[in-house]
């Protein structure tokens, strides 16, 4: 059974409350960055870049990064890794770099993610936001910006669906075991 827990107005509302939360603890736009992960982290950042721009008036370089290699199940049987394009184009030297992903798990991805992005420079900060945290972490990662914080078993699975991707905004949470099997 899929629960839609975000309908398009809150997805938009999260990104707004996201953007002003970056925007106050960085003291503005300046010496920030955005790197988004691949895939709706990315489509999320490339919103909150916007949004960031609309209000201080300010380009803010966006980035997008694809932590497969970075993964520390690659070995554990996932097999053919869809590689897709590392996107960085601007040095992270002294930057402050806010991580955007859609949903937070167990911390796996984003340790990747840093990982990786550390393979690019050494930046002042690291800050992380996430549509979505669901908690069960198996690593101690903590957001600095949430845009709602939804309790899961973990046998749950969180879908965000993103228009630019996906051609609407919606958060769901499927349930396996309601799931009809035909």
């Amino acid at each position: 059974m899929n629960s839609a827990v975000l309908s398009e107005q809150d997805i938009s509302r999260a990104v707004t409350r996201i953007t002003h939360e970056i925007l106050e603890k960085n003291k503005g736009a300046t010496n920030l960055v955005l790197v988004g992960i691949r895939t709706r982290g990315a489509t999320l950042a490339k919103r909150i870049v916007k949004k960031i721009n609309d209000i201080e008036g300010l380009e803010v370089d966006l980035g997008v990064l694809d932590v497969t290699l970075y993964r520390d199940d690659l070995s554990a049987g996932k097999q053919n890794p869809v590689i897709e394009k590392t996107s960085i184009p601007f040095a992270l030297e002294g930057k402050h770099v806010v991580l955007i992903d859609d949903v937070l798990f167990t911390g796996r991805s984003i340790r990747a993610a840093i990982d990786a992005l550390i393979d690019f420079g050494r930046p002042a900060s690291i800050q992380l936001g996430v549509l979505i945290d669901r908690g069960h972490r198996e690593l101690p990662i903590r957001p600095d910006y949430v845009g709602k914080n939804i309790p899961t078993s973990k046998a749950n699975h969180v879908q965000v669906q993103m228009r630019e991707d996906d051609g609407k905004d919606e958060v769901c949470i499927i349930d396996p075991l309601t799931v009809d099997n035909p």
